[in-house]
């Protein structure tokens, strides 16, 4: 896909605007937003499962420690330049925008959007599954759903409650779902098995697939850029931003890498992992009770994620509709707590729609779609380096235009990778890439449909 940066026509120059987007009553401080981070990229090693069935205890350890170089590393030095730079509600949007003009603007909210509608229903699917592990009867026929589609309202409402709960909130529910995984590490790393047992832990994968257990690890290192949405909610962005992304790779890579390692050498085979795995380690490693305490925290987790998510892709029709792509009543906000009422709702029920999908084919598309909007922002960055030089950066990514655009290669080479390995998967009898590529068409569509409306709000492009 070529990409076009119109420096020179007047059509490309950012909307001003007066004032901040959104009047927030509480903001986020460096540990509410580290917290909110933390579920927006991870939520907890739950996830994780399907790497260790797919590669095995050495290669899921390989992928964890290579994956976040290739991936999170690149992402959140971008995030870091941009987030410091440009503080403003919509995050990525109004990079995207500046950097490489309104039409790519538009179409990094519609990927992101687009994706989000995928990976959204990933959260109420994990949460019903870790749920089924203890409570196989309260999860079964119709009742999954009725479940899935209440975690949905619960989480839409606490967002309506403001921007300081959310956060707050993902302080505790982070503490809540990592206590039993220490207890795991602890307990597994200071097991004593027998050679034959950890011999048999380490069988050979029957037809490893490395591809598939690196793009679940790309999921599960995904949402760095998230957290930029809610940037003028942030208290001091220019400090907190980079200094929050340093913190939250360090702690999400190795809170990945310990319990898999944990379970490694406690001599729990890979062979019978799956989603929802982590269960049945904890009963192995420590009996019932921490195979209890790693569901409720799997459940935990996927409430965090699901509620921190919302926070942050709701913002995104509340931009859209200020710039005149959506109607108006999208920008509507609460007068008590300044959230973006209508636009929380709209995504929720958005989100809704894609509850019958299964983990894998969920995955795939949100990764297909969200990988391709990162990459814009990749380009972004490029772009306002030629097209705003002197823009004060607090933080810079170090080597010149060359470096910023050797910081994008990694994670287009992982992209790359992902569409290879999933070109072939399915959607019922459809290609899940040409799902892919439909949806990513579409942006252009809505996007000059959606110019009459903005014509009117802002006088054109």
């Amino acid at each position: 896909m070529a990409i076009s940066l119109p420096w020179t026509h007047p059509q490309s120059q950012p909307h001003p605007r007066k004032g901040p987007r959104v009047a927030v009553r509480g903001k986020l401080t460096v540990l509410t937003l580290a917290a909110a981070t933390y579920f927006m990229v991870s939520g907890g090693p739950y996830g994780l499962e399907d790497v260790v069935q797919m590669a095995g205890y050495a290669g899921a350890i390989a992928i964890i420690l290579l994956t976040p170089l290739l991936w999170s590393v690149p992402t959140a030095m971008m995030v870091s330049e941009l987030s410091s730079a440009i503080p403003e509600e919509g995050g990525f949007y109004i990079w995207v925008r500046r950097g490489l003009g309104p039409f790519w603007g538009y179409q990094e909210t519609w990927l992101s959007l687009a994706g989000s509608i995928f990976e959204m229903a990933l959260y109420p699917t994990l949460f019903v599954d870790y749920l089924g592990h203890f409570a196989p009867a309260l999860t079964s026929g119709h009742r999954a759903i009725i479940i899935e589609l209440a975690l949905i309202v619960i989480c839409t409402l606490w967002n309506l409650w403001g921007t300081r709960a959310v956060g707050e909130g993902s302080v505790w529910m982070s503490v809540a779902l990592l206590v039993p995984f220490v207890v795991l590490v602890v307990l597994g790393l200071a097991s004593h098995p027998s050679a034959g047992t950890v011999s048999a832990a380490h069988p050979a994968i029957p037809h490893a697939d490395i591809l598939g257990g690196i793009l679940v690890a790309m999921w599960n290192y995904m949402g760095w850029d998230n957290t930029s949405t809610v940037a003028e909610e942030v208290v001091r962005p220019q400090r907190t931003f980079p200094l929050v992304m340093l913190l939250t790779v360090t702690f999400i890579t190795v809170s990945y890498v310990l319990p898999v390692a944990a379970a490694a050498h406690a001599g729990v085979s890979p062979l019978g992992w799956s989603t929802g795995g982590w269960v049945d380690v904890g009963r192995a490693i420590g009996g019932n009770w921490l195979s209890i305490a790693l569901a409720v925290g799997g459940a935990i987790g996927a409430i965090g994620t699901f509620n921190a998510l919302t926070l942050s892709f709701s913002r995104l029709p509340l931009v859209m509709a200020q710039d005149g792509y959506l109607p108006k009543i999208f920008a509507r906000t609460s007068a008590r707590t300044g959230m973006p009422v209508v636009a929380i709702t709209a995504c929720a029920i958005g989100w809704a729609a894609c509850l019958f999908l299964n983990f894998e084919h969920l995955v795939i598309m949100d990764v297909l779609l969200t990988g391709m909007s990162i990459l814009l922002e990749f380009w972004a960055l490029i772009g306002l380096r030629i097209r705003e030089p002197n823009l004060a950066r607090p933080y810079r990514v170090p080597g010149g235009l060359i470096g910023v655009t050797l910081l994008g290669l990694p994670p287009l080479a992982l992209m790359i990778a992902a569409l290879v390995r999933n070109h072939t998967e399915k959607i019922g009898s459809v290609s899940s890439l040409a799902v892919g590529l439909v949806l990513i068409a579409l942006g252009p569509v809505f996007y000059f449909l959606s110019r009459p409306r903005r014509s009117r709000f802002n006088g054109g492009d």
